[in-house]
């Protein structure tokens, strides 16, 4: 991916990392190298679990791999790179590849943050519609919705990226954060970047409201309906279904408000920092313990996945 010039002479930015402390790089390694090994264990065991058993081919199955892809794509975005500056002290990122990773980040935040709607609304035709719920949801409408999340994703990314990567960078090429993200790079710039933040809020927020609508009434409207329900049982279920999904939307959203919708002047960059290793770190990390963790069917079909793996190797070696 190539991305037009910039007007500056920098070609390469230098990323500050997690800690400039040469006392807490190894531990930090460490840290976060086990973050990322159970992230890719949880994401793609979740992918191959939902793939492998069929009792889960249904759409809120379809979403959640999809979500776990996109949790594994995002982390894998961000942290081999920390990995390597605590690892091996090289924090310098060439300027294509600065914007290669500042455009999958921000797709993969998108795509997560339309797929998060897009459940709730799930969520809302499974409690709330329970016998048109096969007709509303059906595989072609799910494939549709899926791959129109994809497609705006890096529409709006392609756009970022061209504004950002458009200013002139000639107060310093240092990056006071671990990645490639969008208010670090602004500081940087000394072009008029006026058009560029009113941009980047009219794109991100239309990109954060019109999912955060759908959840919002979505679960509205499954809240009126279960306090319909007489049977306490039945409220029990209803809610549980949902618990999941709201835990992880909690998440991502409290996060990214805070990172992009409040003025920059009621955070520093560490605070910035500490908050981004959320979104790019422990939230793609939890996703599957709390999908896995709060669901039986997925526990059920992990158990029956490691029963037929011991059936396998028993039968091998007898």
């Amino acid at each position: 991916m190539t991305f037009m010039e910039n007007t500056s002479e920098v070609n390469e930015f230098i990323l500050i990392g997690l800690t400039d402390d040469p006392w807490l790089q190894i531990p930090l390694f460490i840290m976060v190298t086990l973050i990322y090994l159970i992230t890719l264990v949880g994401n793609l065991g979740i992918v191959t679990l939902i793939s492998w058993d069929s009792c889960l081919h249904t759409p809120m199955y379809f979403f959640l791999r999809n979500l776990s892809l996109v949790d594994f794509g995002l982390s894998s975005t961000v942290i081999p790179k920390v990995m390597t500056g605590l690892l091996t002290g090289d924090k310098v990122i060439s300027y294509n590849g600065c914007a290669t990773q500042l455009f999958f980040f921000v797709a993969f935040a998108n795509i997560e943050s339309l797929l998060l709607g897009f459940m709730a609304y799930d969520r809302h035709a499974a409690v709330c519609r329970p016998l048109h719920y096969t007709t509303i949801m059906t595989s072609r409408m799910c494939t549709y919705i899926a791959s129109g999340a994809h497609i705006w994703a890096f529409l709006t990314s392609t756009i970022f990226i061209e504004n950002v990567f458009s200013l002139s960078f000639c107060r310093s090429n240092v990056i006071h954060h671990y990645f490639c993200d969008i208010p670090p790079l602004l500081v940087l710039s000394c072009s008029e970047i006026h058009i560029t933040e009113s941009m980047i809020f009219i794109f991100g927020s239309l990109n954060a409201s019109f999912p955060f609508l759908v959840i919002f009434f979505s679960y509205l409207f499954i809240f009126i309906t279960v306090l319909k329900i007489r049977s306490a049982d039945g409220r029990q279920k209803a809610f549980s279904t949902c618990a999941s999904h709201l835990t992880a939307v909690f998440l991502f959203y409290g996060t990214s408000i805070f990172m992009y919708f409040f003025p920059s002047s009621s955070h520093s960059m560490d605070s910035d920092k500490m908050v981004s290793v959320f979104y790019t770190m422990i939230i793609p990390m939890l996703n599957p313990l709390i999908y896995s963790l709060r669901n039986k069917e997925v526990k059920n079909a992990f158990k029956k996945a490691v029963k037929g793996q011991r059936l396998q190797l028993d039968h091998t070696f007898n």
